[in-house]
């Protein structure tokens, strides 16, 4: 399903860490507790530790924020991370148009990308649209890659 509203990729600033904080502990929740990992506090945590205002993009959609994604340069290529987007826009088609337009600038750019996706997240299934294999995995992450090339969307 293609993304009926207008979004947009803005640059992210330093005063967006707390809502993005907030986003992350919503959206990783169920799956944190299914695997028995829930913390209130370290779920907010590791995002401020983490957070990258220079690598990371905020997710607009019809005017309002619905999300973010971080894509961080790494040894071997790039590494997509805190990529979450706010409950209402899931599953509209919103986190597929927002991957395919990172996914072509990193194909242009000839840099393979990975990420790591919690055990049974539904998440995982956007991914491997996308053309992200696995390459190892743990009883809680599994961490894939996908190498420059054209997009691979399954049905």
């Amino acid at each position: 399903m293609e993304w009926a509203l207008e979004w947009a990729l803005r640059s992210a600033e330093q005063a967006d860490v707390e809502v993005i904080a907030e986003l992350r502990a919503t959206v990783m929740r169920p799956d944190l507790e299914r695997l028995g990992r829930f913390d209130e506090r370290r779920v907010r945590r590791r995002l401020r530790e983490s957070f990258s205002p220079g690598h990371t993009s905020v997710v607009i959609a019809d005017g309002d924020f619905a999300g973010c994604v971080t894509l961080r340069p790494a040894e071997d290529g790039l590494w997509l991370e805190h990529f979450y987007l706010v409950p209402d826009f899931q599953g509209r088609g919103l986190g597929s148009a927002v991957l395919r337009t990172l996914l072509d600038r990193t194909d242009a750019d000839g840099l393979p990308v990975r990420l790591n996706v919690l055990q049974g997240s539904a998440a995982r299934r956007l991914y491997e649209r996308h053309g992200f294999t696995v390459e190892v995995q743990d009883p809680i992450d599994v961490f894939m890659v996908r190498r420059p090339g054209p997009g691979v969307l399954a049905p």
